[in-house]
Order: C-alpha cells, then sequence, then structure tokens
C-alpha cells in the first residue's frame, strides 16, 4: 500500500478542502490520441483506460449553453443533492467518507460535502479515486483510505448511471477486495441521478441535463480521465490522471460548485418534498434501462454493448470524446437536450427520434466492422 506521504498526488484547480485527489500525476506524460486513432484502438482490443481522448475544449457557443444549464437546472441539481444526501445520512449515519469516482462523481461529492456541512455541521472526508471499467476500482487508493479513516463508513458516489456499467464493475471490484484483503466494503453506488434504475440511493431519476455533464475537465478541476497504463502505474501507484492548467482560462469548475452550493440556503421546502415523494416509491434497481439497451442492439445491429452509451450524460460524452454514429432521442423538441443538438451539429452526426426508451436520448458509436 502507498503512503500518502511518499506518492505526489495530483492536483487539480479544486480546493483540497473540497477533494483531495487520490491519483498519480501523468500532466507531463502525452497519453492522447485522436479520436478515430483511439477508436480504432478501443474497438481492436486496447483498453480504453490506457490512453486519453484529446481534451474538448469547449467553443464560445458551447460554454454559452453550459452557462444556460446551469442556470436552468442549478435549483434541480441542488434539490437533488440535498434529497440524496439526506437519504444517505439517515440510512448509513454521519460517520462517513465519501469516495466519488473520477470524473463525473467528483463534483458530486463535493456538493453533497458541502450540503452536509451546512445542514448537518459535519466535515464529511472526501476523496476522488478511479474506477475503471473491466479493470477494477483502484485497491492502493481504496486502502489508503481505510488506513486513514479506519472507523468510518466509506461510501461511494458517482454522478448518474447508464447502464449501470460501474454499478456492476463496483460490486465485482468490492467483492474482489475483499477476497484479497478480508475487507468488507459496502457496494451501493449513491448518485444525483439514476435513470437507468440501477441504484437503489439517488436523488431523482430523471434523465435531465446535470450541467456537470456538459463538459470535461473544466468542470471537474481539470483533471482528465483516468489512466491505468503500466508504462506509467507500477504495482504500489494510485491509477493516474492529469491536470490541463492550459485550459484554466476556461475553467468553470468552482464557479459551478459556488452557484449550486448557493441554492442550498433556499432549496429546503423543495428538498424535503422530493424526499417524501421518493421514500413512498419503491427505491430497489430494477434495471429497466437494460431493457432499453436490448432493443437498441436488436433494431441497429450492434453486437457490443458497450457502443451503446444511455441518458444524458453519456450522450454527451459520446459526442465530447467518441466517434458517434447517430443520436437517438425521444423527442427532437425536447429543451432539455439543447445542448446535445449543438454537439450533434458541431460534429455532423445525425439525430434520430426513438420513442421506446428510459432515456430522453442515447449515443450510439459506429461499430468500425459495420457496413455503411
Amino acid at each position: 500500500m502507498p503512503q500518502q506521504e511518499k506518492v505526489k498526488t495530483l492536483l487539480g484547480s479544486y480546493s483540497s478542502d473540497d477533494v483531495i485527489f487520490l491519483l498519480k500525476d501523468l500532466s507531463e506524460i502525452d497519453l492522447e490520441k485522436g479520436l478515430d486513432e483511439r477508436e480504432k484502438a478501443i474497438q481492436s482490443g486496447i483498453h480504453y483506460s490506457e490512453m486519453l481522448p484529446v481534451e474538448y475544449e469547449p467553443t464560445e457557443d458551447y460554454l454559452k449553453l453550459f452557462y444556460e444549464s446551469l442556470t436552468m437546472y442549478k435549483q434541480k441539481v441542488a434539490v437533488a443533492v440535498g434529497t440524496v444526501t439526506e437519504l444517505l445520512v439517515e440510512k448509513k449515519g454521519r460517520n462517513i467518507v465519501l469516495v466519488s469516482l473520477a470524473r463525473a462523481g467528483t463534483p458530486i461529492g463535493i456538493l453533497m460535502k458541502r450540503y452536509a456541512d451546512k445542514k448537518y455541521d459535519i466535515n464529511v472526508p472526501h476523496y476522488s479515486i478511479s474506477i475503471i471499467r473491466g479493470r477494477g476500482i483502484d485497491e492502493n487508493a481504496m486502502l489508503h483510505i481505510i488506513h486513514t479513516h479506519p472507523h468510518q463508513q466509506i461510501v461511494f458516489v458517482d454522478g448518474w448511471t447508464g447502464k449501470g456499467a460501474i454499478a456492476i464493475e463496483l460490486t465485482r471490484s468490492v467483492e474482489s477486495f475483499k477476497e484479497k484483503y478480508g475487507i468488507t466494503l459496502d457496494d451501493e453506488l449513491v448518485v444525483l441521478a439514476d435513470p437507468g434504475y440501477c441504484s437503489s440511493l439517488y436523488g431523482t431519476r430523471e434523465d435531465f441535463l446535470i450541467p456537470s455533464a456538459c463538459l470535461n475537465s473544466t468542470v471537474s478541476g481539470l483533471v482528465s480521465r483516468t489512466v491505468l497504463n503500466s508504462n506509467w502505474i507500477s504495482g504500489t501507484d494510485f491509477h493516474g490522471a492529469k491536470v490541463y492548467w492550459d485550459l484554466i482560462e476556461k475553467d468553470v469548475s468552482n464557479h459551478h460548485i459556488d452557484v449550486i452550493t448557493e441554492e442550498f440556503a433556499t432549496a429546503g421546502s423543495l428538498i424535503r418534498k422530493a424526499k417524501e415523494e421518493l421514500l413512498k416509491t419503491d427505491m430497489t434497481p430494477t434495471w429497466n434501462g437494460l431493457q432499453t439497451i436490448a432493443s437498441i442492439q436488436e433494431l441497429y445491429g450492434i453486437d457490443d454493448v458497450n457502443l451503446i452509451k444511455p441518458g444524458v450524460g453519456e450522450t454527451t460524452r459520446v459526442l465530447l470524446r467518441r466517434v458517434p454514429w447517430k443520436i437517438l432521442v425521444q423527442d427532437e423538441n425536447d429543451p432539455r437536450l439543447k445542448h446535445i443538438f449543438q454537439l450533434a451539429k458541431e460534429r455532423s452526426v445525425p439525430i434520430e427520434v426513438y420513442k421506446d426508451m428510459v432515456y430522453t436520448c442515447c449515443g450510439l458509436i459506429r461499430p468500425l466492422d459495420m457496413d455503411l
């Protein structure tokens, strides 16, 4: 297990009072591949975590959409944050450590930490660590957290669910961790939004635009996706990531957090109402999203489920860092998808209406071996 003082961890643009990244700093290493090159590599069997996409630098039009969405949804996000944080504390108590899954979970973890401080006057430790589909959670980071907080319960946090791949990966990782170290962890994944019906502890199941899904590093502390490449990561290292300080002038990470935090002051009654409504429902995961995925696979002839990215958050990421084939939407006039339409226009990606799904939209990545 790496000792914190011996490992140079990554420092992004967030305050260490908000989050501590347990990630090895790979900022000086050239890991980026162009979209086409990266897509070919991934579909030929190279693991996506061994490289990074070229970081999307938001255009002025797209930044305008981010600010518009932040204004439009700041209260909705604040209510969902307050709702899930209160449900979490009521279920698991105050002696908790938030462990957000980098990078989509990081801003949500920060908001939950801030809400817990405001509502309960508790300073909840918050770390951000790596989990990688097919390779699991960063065990060195987990051992460090357990060593640092031996008597506190670890709670895993992410931004939203799509197909539930990360929830499944987390369960596998927790089982493996117990087998290796004899330590039992709670694999319940706490999320802001659960449109895929994959979580039992969430703020909402509405598939709406979470503003932090709009951008990449510039709304995530300037931190890249996480990397697990044996050329740079040894067996005793944390997983790695880069910090894109060259994008500092476009960084809205702390602005995003502060704007939503300000909403907590007036959201109390809405949070109480939302929590009451959720508690009246059955919050058990049904994995309904998988039925949508199966029907899309059959209709479009897609064998690899990893090429289907459901929900607003995942569709956004397809448009930002993959080679999209087409975008499916429930309603082509849905104002919640304005940024999706903007990105699709920028990249000349066709939009198709597909009503039979639980998500508002879904991004499809074209299999490279598919005939045109």
